[in-house]
């Protein structure tokens, strides 16, 4: 594999596993040996299904604004804003009026993004 493989940008719009998670949610998932970062693009006014999983999860409010849903708590995020979601906590986003691109980082990877599909894979 070429170095320049390892290398993307977050506004081309292409490389990574495209996933499909809601109506008005997708992702592509760029996944390392020890980390996994997920670019997600949410339609304006759309939300995510309240999930956890066991990884811990890191996000950054790229564009736009939204609702975190964290553990029962609705915070409101802007651009530059960013998180921890421990594992096991259940979760979700809940974009704007002008949409949201959050940039999701897992650790360790989550199995279920390895492979194409859709959803969130969890309960």
């Amino acid at each position: 594999m070429s170095q320049a493989d390892e290398f993307h940008n977050l506004d081309s719009g292409t490389g990574g596993l495209l996933r499909e998670l809601a109506p008005g949610l997708t992702t592509r998932i760029f996944a390392g040996e020890h980390a996994m970062l997920s670019i997600v693009t949410i339609a304006p006014n759309a939300e995510g299904k309240v999930h956890a999983h066991p990884e811990e999860q890191w996000g950054v409010l790229l564009e736009g604004s939204a609702i975190r849903v964290q553990g029962g708590e609705e915070i409101a995020v802007r651009k530059g804003d960013f998180w921890r979601t421990p594992g096991g906590v259940p979760h979700t986003m809940r974009a704007g009026p002008e949409g949201a691109r959050v940039l999701d980082i897992f650790s360790p990877p989550r199995p279920e993004y390895r492979v194409a599909g859709s959803g969130f894979g969890t309960g």
